[in-house]
């Protein structure tokens, strides 16, 4: 435990600390650490007891938290398509010293949306921190393809396309859930983080499976929702956590919309209709988040400090700097 930063203190507390002896001119030259990092060193030549506020002969150390969510799946292409699945979610801890080394940030990108019948949404990308590496969210199914109206599996599977009753994606333990099942008429809803994808009905389109709350309070990796394949039909809502919703037409006539960025939330399903607006949606790209007990210490993505804590969101690749 380092010596105390103000108040009294004498050759006797600092020779428990240091273990150099009750000398002052032993100390010179000597390496020392305190809160603020280090290696530093004591003067050569002359040495005060107010130089040693604060100070340890070991290297701090201080426990940080982390989040790592990779991009969402885009929804399939048209029509009757399936939603995207959510992007991996992985938490982990360690143990980092001020001043060590670096550690790398990438994030994941968005996969696409199908472009055309027959086409599954892309994959999204994977983000990476400490070692965790998600797998992306598995891109949604498409109408009018043997293979390919099956969602993909991923971090999160995504939803099947309607017309077929075809099961969802895969999710990958420990990271997401299923997406879910193509019904007579509309897509199935992606998976996600805490929930598998809804299945698609002869009336409805299926719902994007949940998010899960991290510790900053916020949602993350959220399915996206099926579209619907008739014009009486209702898309599927996103999942919370930056699901996209599924595009519905005619009658109902509403579009879809994309996994929110840096959710790692799937995007939409297509709507029997290729309309502008009303085609399949991207996913949304991945984050990672670094958090730990009290005032800033590290550096790198934008700081927020929030309830005696100190977070550090990456959107895009960086470096964390304890």
């Amino acid at each position: 435990m380092a010596l105390p930063t103000s108040g009294p203190i004498s050759i006797n507390d600092i020779d428990t600390e240091f273990s150099r002896g009750k000398n002052l001119n032993a100390y010179r030259g000597t390496t020392y650490y305190t809160s603020g990092g280090g290696p530093f060193t004591f003067s050569s030549t002359s040495i005060d007891m107010d130089d040693f506020y604060g100070t340890t002969p070991v290297a701090p150390t201080y426990t940080i938290e982390y989040l790592v969510v990779s991009g969402g799946a885009g929804g399939g292409g048209p029509y009757y398509s399936g939603a995207g699945g959510a992007g991996g979610y992985q938490t982990g801890s360690t143990t980092v010293t001020p001043g060590g080394a670096g550690i790398g940030v990438t994030v994941g990108g968005a996969g696409a949306a199908g472009s055309t019948t027959g086409v599954r949404g892309g994959a999204g990308g994977v983000s990476s921190f400490n070692g965790l590496s998600p797998t992306g969210g598995g891109g949604g199914g498409s109408y009018n393809n043997a293979t390919n109206r099956i969602g993909l599996p991923g971090g999160s599977g995504g939803g099947s396309s309607g017309y077929y009753t075809v099961s969802g994606g895969a999710g990958t333990a420990g990271q997401g859930n299923n997406g879910g099942a193509g019904g007579t008429y509309n897509g199935g809803g992606g998976g996600g983080a805490a929930a598998a994808g809804g299945n698609g009905t002869g009336t409805v389109a299926g719902n994007g499976g949940s998010g899960s709350q991290w510790l900053d309070g916020n949602y993350y990796a959220g399915g996206g929702g099926g579209g619907a394949g008739t014009g009486n039909s209702l898309e599927g809502s996103g999942g919370i956590g930056g699901g996209g919703k599924g595009a519905s037409s005619t009658a109902n006539a509403r579009p879809g919309s994309p996994g929110g960025a840096n959710t790692g939330g799937g995007g939409g399903g297509s709507c029997n209709s290729n309309a502008v607006g009303y085609s399949a949606q991207a996913g949304g790209s991945g984050i990672v988040v670094v958090r730990y007990a009290g005032s800033q210490k590290g550096s790198g993505g934008t700081v927020v400090s929030s309830g005696g804590y100190t977070y550090h969101y990456f959107y895009g690749n960086g470096t964390f700097s304890p």
